[in-house]
């Protein structure tokens, strides 16, 4: 177990790189699954979650060498499992894209109930719902799933809500079936684009990814020897936006995709901050009192979920009162009573938190509830006066690579070292 010491009343100046996209990656390396050859991932972020999918792609046969810190080649030609081990697929959500993938490329696969930050329930029901549209035998038992399929055939599905993993899954489970898919009421967020982009690149045929249909044409092969660049991390990009705002600092954030963030660029301006738009890259500074505002979470193009924590840390600071509408997750307000251990003044019930602005955080010791979570109480820490100790960091580094790092190049004091 490892913790962060962290000295705050730090104003963050600098420059930071973003890496590429955690929730485009752990869909687009299980979509190596389909093609029977090699594929050269670039732009891969160096995380925790990355390196168990990693782990597991090779579990089922697959050669995975990492040819330097970002770049990974993997070599699906020889599969010879589809069973993906239990006690890895219960560690992270995006396992369940494994339940897609392995059953365009095989026609069956046996996967673990995923596991993840605890956000609330994650049903998956939408998911099976597709598969079976597609002539899958889906069975749910002792913590596993088991799908499988004589042959997937084309199907129209309309999901009933929007889901980032059914519209993922049911894109992989299409492109190999025969026939022709279409996936109506879908999500659009930037890493389903890349993920159609990558598989059209490899020639599958998909139409409509970022608009509310995708349509997908089955293709008998996908071929392999292709490279492709994974796109910037869009709440990498955001946690670095608000951690300028937060701290009343100036950051010049490299590698990103302004377009992304315009939901968050709208909240920043309102609450006093100002951006610069420099092609991929952008600056974003605030040398004024922060201004109170409601967020309300909703799917892409809306305001993501998973900045919705680091939000809140500059809003506990903001002049007058905020509410956050959570319309994704049922449990993401656990990180709040952390906070207020900080003199911050929130109030949280169901999907709803009410945020009184006070004038400054006090350092406390701090323990992370789950992934962006973690990532909202080191701005806060770091913002706030005094030290704090923040624990449960290995949620961090599912989602950010080399984090402390790049805050000390910003000025942050930071130091990672074991629990005692």
């Amino acid at each position: 177990m490892e913790k962060f010491i962290i000295q705050g009343n730090t104003r963050l100046v600098g420059e930071v790189e973003i890496i590429g996209a955690k929730n485009a990656a752990v869909a687009i390396l299980p979509a190596t699954l389909l093609i029977n050859g090699i594929t050269t991932l670039e732009n891969v972020p160096n995380i925790s979650d990355v390196k168990i999918i990693c782990t597991i792609l090779t579990a089922l046969g697959a050669v995975v060498t990492w040819n330097n810190e970002h770049t990974v080649v993997v070599d699906t030609r020889h599969l010879n499992s589809a069973n993906a081990p239990l006690e890895m697929t219960s560690k992270f959500r995006a396992s369940y894209y494994l339940l897609g993938a392995l059953l365009g490329r095989r026609g069956n696969a046996e996967v673990g109930l995923p596991g993840g930050c605890n956000l609330g329930a994650r049903p998956i029901d939408q998911h099976i719902k597709g598969f079976e549209a597609l002539g899958a035998t889906i069975i749910d038992e002792q913590g596993k799933i088991n799908a499988s399929a004589k042959k997937l055939i084309g199907s129209p599905i309309y999901f009933d809500v929007v889901s980032v993993g059914a519209t993922i899954n049911l894109i992989l489970a299409s492109v190999l079936a025969e026939g022709t898919t279409v996936l109506n009421n879908v999500a659009k967020e930037p890493h389903i684009v890349d993920l159609a982009n990558f598989l059209t690149s490899v020639g599958a045929d998909i139409r409509g990814a970022g608009t509310d249909t995708i349509k997908i044409n089955g293709v008998s092969e996908l071929s392999g020897n292709h490279t492709y660049s994974i796109v910037p991390d869009q709440i990498e990009t955001g946690t670095f936006m608000i951690a300028a705002l937060a701290s009343k600092g100036d950051i010049l954030i490299k590698n990103c995709i302004y377009e992304h963030m315009d939901s968050l660029s709208a909240k920043i301006i309102e609450m006093g901050g100002k951006i610069e738009n420099l092609g991929d890259s952008m600056r974003v500074s605030c040398d004024r009192e922060l201004q109170a505002t409601n967020i309300k979470t909703l799917p892409y193009p809306g305001f993501p979920t998973d900045l919705q924590p680091q939000i809140a840390v500059a809003l506990s600071i903001a002049n007058g009162t905020s509410i956050i509408n959570e319309n994704i997750w049922s449990s993401r307000f656990q990180y709040t009573s952390e906070l207020n251990k900080m003199g911050a003044k929130i109030t949280a019930q169901g999907t709803t938190a009410i945020i009184e602005g006070v004038n400054k955080l006090i350092g406390a010791p701090l323990y992370a509830t789950d992934l962006r979570a973690g990532a909202a109480l080191l701005i806060a820490s770091i913002i706030a006066d005094g030290s704090s100790e923040l624990y449960n960091i290995h949620y961090i580094d599912r989602g950010y690579e080399h984090i402390e790092d790049k805050f000390r190049k910003l000025g942050a004091k930071i130091e990672r070292i074991d629990k005692e």
